[in-house]
């Protein structure tokens, strides 16, 4: 959790671990020790995630502690920033690759944003590493607008309204998942799980796209499709027992929109099989 910056979770885990009985008592000195210094560096983090007020200031906590640890390691190593951009656009795509990234969105240095505009456009990546590139981007303060390609398509989109969490995407976002769950929640939730897990990181594929656009138009046929191509997918990796026919016929999909319900299947279908990236 710390390499990774969650700080809030690994105050809430040190705090749970030190409530356990029967350990040897060296973790419960080391458990303490490391819940010690996460607090006296930053005494909000103490408070936990009570209400709103709580989470926004342990979100600008960890914020400010992130900062703070990327600058001290920018001070101590000139050439940091390099080593980091090394790391994110010339080493095998792993987790490290991710870190990296959120530790460039602190550093105060001009080139980092000239680097990785330049990398995104000129090159295809991953569309889900092109997603977590732009939100370096936009939480580096850049601004303006950015055109790359993405699966063959021009992609034009403003880095400043680039969603950072997902609560940031549109309503109609949202909108799909809950067609999902009013379907699955209550008889099948395993499928539920994994739809809110696969539209997570599928959305991110979409970002800026016509279909993404299309979806915004929030019209509920088009939510419909979305929603029911969704469990579908999701269905055929779980072995269902429910038949293709049977899942457009819960959403409404008529034939007079079977050609475009297809259309999207076969685009989920190639995300999945590209292999969907952790750690994002």
């Amino acid at each position: 959790m710390l390499e990774t910056e969650r700080y809030g979770e690994a105050v809430e885990l040190l705090q749970f671990l030190l409530q356990c009985q029967g350990e040897d008592p060296r973790h419960y000195e080391e458990w303490q020790a490391l819940l010690d210094w996460l607090i006296g560096a930053f005494p909000a983090l103490k408070n936990g995630m009570s209400d709103s007020q709580g989470l926004e200031e342990e979100d600008e906590t960890e914020e400010m502690l992130a900062r703070r640890l990327a600058e001290a390691k920018l001070a101590e190593d000139a050439g940091y920033a390099d080593k980091l951009l090394h790391t994110v656009r010339d080493k095998p795509l792993s987790e490290q690759t991710f870190l990296a990234l959120e530790q460039l969105a602190y550093l105060d240095r001009p080139e980092v944003d000239d680097a990785l505009i330049g990398w995104i456009t000129r090159e295809e990546l991953h569309p889900l590493l092109q997603y977590r590139v732009l939100q370096t981007l936009r939480r580096r303060g850049t601004t303006g607008t950015l055109v790359f390609t993405r699966g063959g398509e021009r992609v034009e989109v403003e880095i400043e309204a680039v969603p950072l969490k997902p609560d940031d995407f549109p309503p109609a976002v949202q909108s799909v998942l809950d067609r999902v769950g009013d379907q699955t929640q209550v008889h099948d939730p395993t499928l539920f799980y994994f739809a809110q897990e696969l539209w997570s990181q599928f959305v991110m594929v979409l970002y800026g796209t016509v279909d993404y656009r299309s979806l915004l138009s929030e019209e509920d046929t088009v939510i419909d499709i979305w929603a029911a191509a969704l469990h579908q997918m999701v269905a055929d990796s779980l072995s269902g027992s429910q038949t293709d026919e049977e899942i457009r016929a819960m959403y409404g999909i008529t034939d007079g929109l079977r050609l475009r319900y297809e259309q999207i299947c076969r685009s989920l279908g190639k995300f999945v099989a590209s292999g969907r990236l952790r750690g994002i």
